[in-house]
Order: structure tokens, then C-alpha cells, then sequence
């Protein structure tokens, strides 16, 4: 199957309507409750009549009273020419329900795993849109689609491929775990007289990280300040751990050539291992500065973005919380997830009180 990003998505800013906040707020939460039975959350979701309203837009609405006015115009005067004009314009309304259906029934969605995203930025949540086609004709009839989430940007696909994959912009998350809720898919095609839409509820979860904010970083060991001859926490040469690749030096062992690499035309690559040197170290959140918990938290996790870039081997400790000292992205991950989802309840008394030793950041 063809796969093309939107290229032509536009995003734009979406205030809810002056009718949507008449309503009051009992009515909003039971249109909820009936709209989780009818459709619920699922993985995978394709559009039919049942997910699928269909409603007058506001030039449809005029369009109507044009064509009551007309027909009454031709009644009171007897003239044919007026009254088949308003049933001429009444079929094109009737053609248009028919056209707005088709534009939306039939349409499938997948959410796909959205980048690593931090608090208070946009966060983009890609979505994968499967449209019919038919072997014959690759084109699909789905035009002017509209995404958003509930009071956020609508991003807008003139024309779809068979498979698309669009960014619904989610703004300002708060750190934690984030479920954005139910997509909103709207069209106006095609021209403009009915407002078709439905709900997408694709029960996306997603972690947002703490807002790294620069600070001195601070690594804490259990050995006095005394014991300056460790080089806490560094990597050494060694054969424990594999460490990855870097390329041939003429004269090493070919025991340490990465051989599966070579055979896919990679070049001459050696596989480097490494051990641990000295004792390990930690951050602790007890150790962090700041005015209040999120600061502390944001300023933990740019510590660990930082040690990580430099592939020093911690560990983190968040109150009760402990994750033992290892390097890599997955552990970067493991670590900012913790820092993420980490919940104040009271004071931090953690248990574990090391000597501190403090490291500038660079």
C-alpha cells in the first residue's frame, strides 16, 4: 500500500463554539456517558452508520429556509419554473447527506507509538488512517478531514491516500500519564450544507516526561568524601558488559570484529565491551534543589538526560522508589518514566543517605 505523511495537514487553533458553551454542564456529561456505551475504546476503529452524525451546517440551514421560501413563492403564484427550482435545490441537500456519509463511512484508524514528549510542550500524536480503494483505483473518495482532540488544534486533510498518517496536536500536557481522550473526525464536503462527524476513542496512553530544567548535577555514593580514589560510576575497558561498535583499528583481534555488521556493508566495525569502574553512584531526589516538587522533578530529569548523553552508569532513587544503577536509553526511559509518574503523598524522608559529591554540569 501507498504511504504518505499529510503533507497538506494544516493545524489551526479551535475555541469551542458560543452554542457548545450554552450548554450546561449536566447535558455535556450524559451526551459523555451515552457516547462511551455507543462507542467505546478500542485499537482499531472503522467508521459506519452507527458512528457516523450527520446535521445541517449553518449555510445548510439557510439553504433549507431558501428552499421553503421558494416552493412557497411558487405555490402562491402558481409558477413551475420556482417550484422546480426549490425541488432542484432540495435534491442537491439530499445528494450532499448522501456525499457526507461516504466521505467519512469506511475510514479506519490506528493510533502509532507518539515520540517521547516533555510537559508543557505540543505533543504530536500520529494517527494512521486507512481509507477504501479499490486495486483499480488507488484514489479514495475521503476529502476535508478534520482531527482534534476535545479544545485543541484541528489538524485538516485535503486529500487522503490509502494510507495516511496524520499528527493531532495535543497542547501543554502536565507530566504523568496522559490519556488525550476521544478524536473528533469532522467534514464539510462537499459543499459546505452538512456537517458530518464522529468520535475516535482509541484508547491512546502516553507518558508525558517532567520539563528538564539545567542544574547542577548531583551523584551521591555510599563511601566517605574521603575515598576520592574512585571515578565513581565510569566505564573502563573490560569483557562484561557490551558497549557497542566503533570502527576497526589495523592490528586488532578479529575475535572483536563485528562480522554480521561487515556482511551487511557496514564497513570494518570492532564490538567494544566495558565494566564498571569504581563504586556506583545515584541521584536522589532528596538531593535535588528547588522551590517546590516539580521543580526538583524537572531539574532530576534533565540530570538524567545529561548522564545518560555522557553514558554515565546511575542509579535513581524517588522516595520508596529505587532503579538500580545501569546506562542506555532504556534506562533513560525507565528513569524519566519514574520521574514522570512519581506522586508526592507528604514530606521525602527517603531512607537511603549517601555522602554527596557535586559535579558540574557542563
Amino acid at each position: 500500500m501507498d504511504k504518505q505523511r499529510a503533507k497538506s495537514a494544516k493545524s489551526t487553533y479551535s475555541q469551542p463554539s458560543w452554542f457548545l458553551r450554552a450548554i450546561p454542564a449536566s447535558v455535556t456529561q450524559r451526551w459523555d456517558r451515552w457516547l462511551k456505551r455507543r462507542l467505546p475504546p478500542q485499537k482499531h476503529i472503522t467508521l459506519s452508520h452507527r458512528s457516523i452524525f450527520i446535521l445541517p451546517s449553518g449555510f445548510g440551514l439557510f439553504w433549507i429556509g431558501l428552499i421553503v421560501l421558494l416552493y412557497l413563492f411558487g405555490t402562491n403564484y402558481q409558477n413551475n419554473l420556482v417550484i422546480g427550482l426549490s425541488l432542484l435545490l432540495a435534491s442537491v441537500l439530499n445528494t450532499c447527506i448522501i456525499y457526507s456519509y461516504k466521505n467519512l463511512a469506511g475510514l479506519s484508524f490506528n493510533a502509532v507509538k507518539p515520540p517521547i514528549a516533555y510537559a508543557g510542550d505540543s505533543t504530536p500524536f500520529p494517527i494512521m488512517l486507512t481509507a477504501n480503494a479499490s486495486n483499480k483505483h488507488t484514489d479514495t473518495t475521503h476529502q476535508q478531514i478534520c482531527l482534534q482532540f476535545s479544545h485543541q488544534r484541528h489538524t485538516r486533510l485535503k486529500h487522503m491516500e490509502q494510507q495516511t498518517i496524520a499528527t493531532v496536536p495535543f497542547e501543554h500536557p502536565k507530566r504523568g500519564y496522559l490519556n488525550p481522550g476521544r478524536i473528533k473526525v469532522s467534514s464539510h464536503f462537499p459543499l459546505g450544507l452538512c456537517r458530518a462527524w464522529s468520535y475516535v476513542d482509541l484508547d491512546i496512553q502516553h507518558v508525558i516526561f517532567a520539563k528538564p530544567e539545567a542544574s547542577d548535577i548531583i551523584l551521591t555514593s555510599q563511601v566517605s568524601d574521603n575515598d576520592s580514589q574512585y571515578e565513581h560510576g565510569k566505564l573502563r575497558p573490560g569483557v562484561d558488559d557490551y558497549k557497542g561498535l566503533r570502527a576497526y583499528v589495523p592490528g586488532e583481534s578479529l575475535k572483536q570484529v563485528a562480522w554480521k555488521q561487515w556482511a551487511q556493508d557496514k564497513g570494518m566495525l570492532s564490538k567494544e565491551f566495558a565494566e564498571p569502574e569504581g563504586l556506583p553512584v545515584w541521584l536522589n531526589l532528596a538531593n535535588s534543589s528547588g522551590k517546590d516538587i516539580e521543580q526538583q522533578l524537572s531539574r532530576l530529569a534533565w540530570q538524567v538526560d545529561k548522564l545518560s548523553q555522557s553514558q554515565q552508569i546511575f542509579g535513581l532513587k524517588l522516595g520508596h522508589t529505587v532503579i538500580n544503577q545501569q546506562t542506555g536509553e532504556a534506562h533513560r526511559i525507565a528513569c524519566q518514566t519514574a520521574i514522570a509518574t512519581y506522586q508526592v503523598y507528604g514530606s521525602i524522608n527517603p531512607d537511603f543517605t549517601p555522602s554527596t559529591a557535586q559535579v558540574e554540569a557542563t
